[in-house]
């Protein structure tokens, strides 16, 4: 299952590390302690629209922006089966169990968009999406 915090935390730590900044800098110009915008990025901690806004700014980007590239992940994750409801598997023993190798797959939007998945366990699966602007690259990251 995908949790919007996590989308949204994987958006904000793409822009940060694409810029080079730390999360000092970052929540310093923000105004928010450095573990509160650590716990957003890990997904941990749902912000506000007002402390969202106040990260954006903080990272010169439009809060429109951001949440586009939100809504673009949920979109395709949605569009892909099993990404977004749990998926049926077989228990096995926690002593017994190992890391799974679930497949990845991989849906493509008009070629500007791409969203990997891998189911990670039952009720969690991680989404990579992929833009590809003309002059620039952009990656966000979700589980």
């Amino acid at each position: 299952m995908v949790l919007l915090r996590r989308v949204i935390g994987d958006a904000l730590r793409a822009r940060r590390q694409g810029q080079h900044r730390t999360l000092r800098e970052v929540s310093t110009a923000a105004n928010v302690s450095l573990g509160y915008l650590s716990e957003i990025e890990r997904g941990q901690k749902e912000p506000s629209s007002e402390l969202l806004a106040a990260i954006c700014d903080a990272l010169g980007a439009r809060l429109s922006e951001l949440l586009r590239e939100v809504s673009d992940t949920v979109a395709l994750a949605e569009q892909m089966p099993g990404v977004l409801v749990p998926v049926q598997d077989e228990p096995v023993p926690t002593a017994v169990r190992k890391p799974a190798n679930r497949g990845v797959r991989q849906v493509s939007s008009d070629g500007k968009v791409a969203v990997q998945v891998r189911q990670d366990s039952p009720l969690k699966a991680t989404l990579r999406s992929t833009r590809v602007r003309p002059s620039e690259r952009d990656v966000v990251c979700a589980a």
